[in-house]
């Protein structure tokens, strides 16, 4: 077939394991040398073999091999891929069910998030909060980032920077701004968040649909049309012109996120529900970063629980909070 060798030679990649460079690529390089005066492919793309728990390589001959029907049923799909892919190019991939158990909580994680974000919606409008284009810098350098890993065959690196900045922007910047898109501090404040929390789960959608395919489709399709796999792939530009590059935004945000842990931690250290209301925190931070979090104050307040702030110029970091159950009530002795 003339015409589909025209349209396949060269290719632009050859997938192969490492065992095999100088049996198949060397004679597949050669043939095409001698009968094309050309290369087969531009790329070649070396995996690694899967090791056995003792550090062995799989394989049908020594019989530890592992067939995948069972770990499909426990861990789904999405989890087994995640654990392939969690293994790089060239590089030996041990068999490894707590990375499968991962990957599923990461679905799982994504299903939820995506739930809470898409319950609801508010009239979505400019980003004008700091926050927010704090949030969207840095998904913007994400973006670029992960795109450049992936165009250098580096699905590994991709996937472990996307899955970070998951976490932050579903666990922190979400829940930061969730009074806020409800409404709490009027609609321009509301239609902010609400594009900024909406533009983060489409671009981290497609992020994640190469390595979470079955999760990704199913969560693109309570709200988009046709597949997330036939969606264009996000690029940097698409996220500036929401939101443009915002260097001390992306500071503050910082900022904020770590106060907002340090906050969760003092509720877990008093075995206190994440909910428990804290009448005072006291906290003794670099001017410079006081300032930055100040910016914030009314959406971490929210998020935190916490009615007053006290800010205290310091160079040592330190921070002291008063639980409101434990605050004496109006009139009550001190």
């Amino acid at each position: 077939d003339q015409d589909l060798f025209a349209r396949t030679f060269p290719m632009d990649l050859r997938p192969q394991a490492h065992d095999i460079i100088r049996t198949w690529l060397f004679s597949s390089v050669l043939r095409a040398h001698l009968e094309n005066g050309s290369i087969p492919w531009h790329h070649a793309a070396i995996s690694g073999w899967v090791l056995d728990p003792d550090r062995k390589k799989m394989s049908k001959s020594k019989g530890n091999v592992v067939t995948p029907m069972g770990l499909l049923e426990e861990y789904g799909s999405d989890g087994v891929r995640y654990w392939a892919a969690r293994g790089g190019p060239g590089v030996d991939t041990a068999f490894d069910v707590g990375q499968m158990k991962i990957g599923r909580r990461l679905s799982m994680k994504l299903l939820n998030a995506s739930k809470f974000v898409l319950a609801n919606r508010a009239t979505g409008g400019p980003v004008s909060e700091v926050l927010d284009r704090g949030m969207l810098s840095r998904l913007a350098t994400l973006v670029a980032d992960s795109t450049r890993a992936l165009d250098d065959y580096d699905y590994t690196r991709a996937l472990m920077n996307t899955e970070s900045l998951f976490g932050e922007v579903f666990d922190d910047d979400v829940v930061l701004v969730k009074a806020r898109r409800e409404g709490g501090f009027g609609a321009d404040a509301a239609g902010s968040a609400a594009t900024s929390v909406e533009t983060a789960l489409s671009v981290m959608l497609r992020l994640l649909a190469p390595y979470l395919p079955f999760v990704t489709d199913e969560v693109w399709s309570w709200w988009q049309q046709g597949s997330v796999h036939v969606a264009a792939w996000p690029t940097e530009m698409e996220v500036r012109a929401v939101s443009a590059h915002d260097d001390e935004a992306a500071s503050v945000l910082l900022a904020v996120r770590n106060l907002l842990a340090a906050l969760r931690k003092k509720k877990s250290e008093a075995k206190r529900p994440m909910k428990a209301k804290i009448a005072r925190a006291t906290v003794h931070q670099d001017a410079v970063v006081i300032e930055r979090l100040k910016v914030g104050e009314r959406d971490l307040a929210a998020a935190a629980g916490v009615t007053e702030f006290v800010w205290v110029p310091d160079r040592i970091e330190h921070l002291d909070v008063e639980f409101a159950e434990d605050a004496p009530s109006a009139g009550a002795p001190v």
